[in-house]
Order: C-alpha cells, then sequence, then structure tokens
C-alpha cells in the first residue's frame, strides 16, 4: 500500500484537472508511480476556493465510481487542504473535514510570506481538541527558510511537516531542495506527498522521491514515510521522531 495525502486529483474544484479526462490521466499517473490511496485534499478557505466537507465527499464518489468502471486500481479518500486562518476553529466541526475523514489529521497552508503570531495558540487548541496539525511543504514557507528554528519549535510542540516530492528531486529549485534535506536531516520531515494538480504540469512523482531519499538518505526514512502516511489514512497514533534543534 502507497498513500499520498496530498494532492489535487479531483477534477472542477480548485487549480487541479478542469475535466474528468484529466482526473483519470492524473489517477493513471498516480497508479504509475505505485500508489494505491490518495486522500484529495481540494484547496479550502484560501480566499478563492471554499470546499466544504459535503462538496468533497460528492466529488470522491464521483470519481471513485468512474476509476471503477474503468478499472483503474486507485482509490479516493477525502480531505482538505484548508488555509490557516484565525476563525478556522469557529464551526471546526461543520466546516472542516480530516484526511481521510478519520476525525483526526488535518491538512493545513500557511501563508507563503509572513508567520502568523497566533499559530502556536491555534495548533495548542487543535490538539486539545484531538487534532494531529500536518503542514504542508515547509519548503516554502521563506519565514521558516530566513528561521529554520522555527520549525523546529513548530514540530517540538506538535506539528506534522510534509515536504512535495517535486522539491525532494530539485524541480522547484536547487534552494528549496537544500532546504527539504535541512528538514529531513534534523527530523523535521514526517511525510512525502506528491500535492499533484495535473498529469504533465504537476504530476505524481512520489516513487522517484523515494528513489532519491533511500540513495541521499537510507530505505529507513523511505519506511518511516510510508508509515506514516499509512497512519493517516487508518487514523492511528503515529509516534515522529524527535526533532533536533538548528541550535545544536
Amino acid at each position: 500500500m502507497l498513500v499520498d495525502i496530498h494532492n489535487h486529483i479531483l477534477p472542477g474544484l480548485d487549480d487541479g484537472p478542469k475535466s474528468l479526462e484529466e482526473a483519470l490521466l492524473l489517477a493513471e499517473n498516480a497508479v504509475a508511480n505505485g500508489v494505491s490511496h490518495v486522500i484529495a485534499t481540494p484547496h479550502h478557505k484560501n480566499r478563492r476556493y471554499v470546499n466544504s466537507p459535503l462538496t468533497v465527499k460528492q466529488a470522491a464518489k464521483w470519481l471513485n465510481d468512474e476509476l471503477l468502471e474503468r478499472s483503474i486500481p486507485l482509490h479516493i479518500l477525502c480531505g482538505q487542504e484548508i488555509y490557516f486562518h484565525n476563525d478556522m476553529l469557529q464551526n471546526i466541526e461543520r466546516d472542516i473535514l480530516c484526511l481521510g475523514d478519520n476525525g483526526k489529521y488535518l491538512l493545513l497552508e500557511l501563508p507563503t510570506y509572513y508567520f502568523p503570531t497566533f499559530i502556536f495558540d491555534i495548533l495548542l487548541e487543535l490538539q486539545f481538541l484531538g487534532y494531529t496539525p500536518i503542514i504542508v511543504h515547509p519548503e516554502r514557507y521563506d519565514f521558516l527558510k530566513k528561521d529554520k528554528q522555527l520549525g523546529y519549535e513548530l514540530v517540538r510542540r506538535g506539528a506534522l511537516f510534509q515536504v512535495n516530492a517535486s522539491t525532494i528531486l530539485g524541480m522547484n529549485g536547487l534552494s528549496l531542495q537544500r532546504f527539504a534535506k535541512d528538514l529531513i536531516k534534523h527530523n523535521l520531515v514526517h511525510f512525502i506527498a506528491s500535492d499533484a494538480h495535473h498529469y504533465k504540469e504537476r504530476p505524481f512523482l512520489i516513487k522517484e522521491a523515494y528513489k532519491y531519499i533511500q540513495k541521499k538518505f537510507t530505505s529507513q526514512y523511505v519506511t518511516y514515510f510510508m508509515d506514516n502516511a499509512k497512519h493517516v489514512l487508518e487514523g492511528s497514533f503515529l509516534q515522529p521522531i524527535p526533532p533536533i534543534s538548528f541550535k545544536n
């Protein structure tokens, strides 16, 4: 079982596939990468797209039916890529969809250019409510690149990090690739995911990313990332490796 916890495979909901045909091509691309289960995570509350839990569930059921009819061996589960905002705790049970719809893991996108000062309070409250926050593509955030210790503090306080496969492969620039590798070395990465949007322009690259990690690091890291994704799928407990401070 190979699980991808972050992608935009559902057609017509955000900046992912525009049609069923494009979504099916992206699904075939996922299968070619060895992926068996994807948790679809359309953008939510990012000032451009709003995708309610009901909207996501209906779109996932429709795409699953189409995949079954065409004998494409991929199973779609539901989630959201939730843009971090200061009122996200309001109506959270009605408005927010956990990854795999299992009530535990939330996928959060932070602002790219500034650090929200209230983030630690909200992360703590989310954990009090029983949620585990997963922050997407930390390698993109300017404030983490400028202050790596801030990433350590986020993880130390209970957040998990998901790095994009394309970043690992250097497709988003060598600077981001180096930063992602630094995060791995400091035990600040818990998931590798595709963030796939399009079968050609932003495809699934997770198989190649795992190969790269095995070559540059060890196979233990690959096993760790794969097992963590399975925990998300199942809604089961995940024990992170203790993070290493950049001040050591």
